[in-house]
């Protein structure tokens, strides 16, 4: 008697340890129910690295332009009258830049 018992424990314990499992197994941070979550996260993440990259480069292009060695005539002077305030009252500047 005592011995089945045990067994039964023993089954109960199993059974217990198999649920928590299955249950981790979809519900769980990793689990079937996140899978759908962390797709879209990960579709999300591409699109700002994507983003940041293309600033990036634009970024890059701008210091390429502003290289002490060859300038870019037109960008120095538009950086000049911007920042210093040299432009006369009816210039306009024009700008491709999205910033």
């Amino acid at each position: 008697m005592h011995r089945l018992h045990r067994e039964q424990l023993r089954q109960f314990a199993a059974l217990a340890v198999l649920l928590v499992l299955t249950g981790l197994a979809i519900a769980g941070p990793t689990g079937l129910l996140a899978w759908s979550e962390n797709a879209a996260e990960l579709e999300l993440r591409k699109a700002e690295i994507a983003e940041l990259t293309a600033r990036r480069d634009a970024l890059r292009n701008r210091v390429m332009l502003l290289d002490p060695q060859a300038a870019d005539d037109d960008l120095a002077s538009e950086l000049v009258r911007e920042n210093l305030g040299v432009m006369h009252e009816d210039e306009v500047v024009l700008t491709l830049d999205d910033e």
